[in-house]
């Protein structure tokens, strides 16, 4: 299979798993919610393997694939695609990001099992999963959004996964909101960056970047610093670290997700992937 087959399969299984867990939750006995959850998410790391393999096998130039599903706005300019871009560093954190999950799924199983919210509990923790995958398997600006967006939602839905206690709802808008502003920078940097590039591909948009920014470098180091916004409100860098301790108050399998190697490393991979345009800054 090809890389790309790959990585759309790595996307496709914690999707299905929320929506089955989600639609299905009434009629799941005992701990089959748990299981589906954690099978789907295994599944997914089991295709970030084949994925990796089957980069491996191609010439180190041949390592950067790209794939679009449709085109949902080609017009007036833009060409906002339903894209993934399958390099060493999307595989890196796709196995990072499943590989960690699968084991945190696995621990939950048992955990949560006495929790009158197990099922509701797999629904989110499956929806993180494919957050986080969507982020960092996107070919282009649009998705990468997306993903960012539905991963500050997913840690809203964890952290205050046990809404009935008021720190717990506390923690999860806090949570929401320190992410709404890194939203609000990577948009923000993104319309600065098109403005020049014409384009939301990143292959696209690092191969101009040195071209067109060469006048223009007011506006590219204006949106380089957006984007750090944005990283630094996923990664809890500060001044917008304050939402990350309250993160305890979510389940302990949650706090493993977002303190491990998962959404905290979410900046850190913003910062990777726009290199191109930090560099030229």
């Amino acid at each position: 299979m090809s890389p790309t087959a790959w990585g759309w399969l790595v996307l496709a299984f914690p999707l299905a798993g929320t929506i089955v867990v989600s639609l299905g939750w009434r009629a799941l006995p005992g701990r089959t919610a748990g299981w589906l959850g954690t099978a789907t998410v295994a599944a997914s790391f089991v295709c970030s393997v084949g994925a990796l393999l089957s980069l491996l096998g191609r010439h180190p130039e041949q390592r950067h694939v790209v794939s679009t599903a449709f085109d949902y706005a080609n017009s007036v300019g833009v060409d906002a695609r339903l894209t993934i871009l399958v390099d060493p560093l999307a595989v890196f954190m796709a196995l990072v990001v499943s590989g960690v999950s699968m084991l945190i799924h696995l621990y939950s199983v048992a955990y949560m099992w006495e929790d009158r919210g197990y099922v509701r509990f797999f629904a989110y923790l499956n929806y993180f999963v494919f957050s986080m995958l969507l982020l960092v398997l996107a070919g282009n600006f649009v998705p990468l959004i997306i993903g960012w967006a539905f991963v500050g939602a997913a840690s809203y839905l964890l952290i205050s996964f046990w809404y009935r206690r008021g720190t717990a709802a506390s923690a999860g808008i806090k949570a929401f909101v320190m992410n709404v502003i890194g939203d609000v920078g990577l948009v923000l940097g993104t319309f600065f960056i098109f403005k020049h590039t014409h384009t939301l591909d990143f292959v696209g948009t690092f191969g101009r970047v040195e071209r067109v920014f060469a006048h223009n470098s007011g506006d590219l180091v204006a949106g380089c610093v957006l984007l750090l916004v944005g990283a630094f409100a996923k990664s809890a860098q500060i001044p917008l670290h304050t939402w990350l301790p309250d993160a305890m108050e979510g389940p302990t399998p949650v706090s493993a997700l977002i303190h491990a190697a998962t959404m905290v490393t979410a900046g850190v991979y913003l910062i990777a992937r726009m290199h191109p345009l930090f560099e030229q800054a």
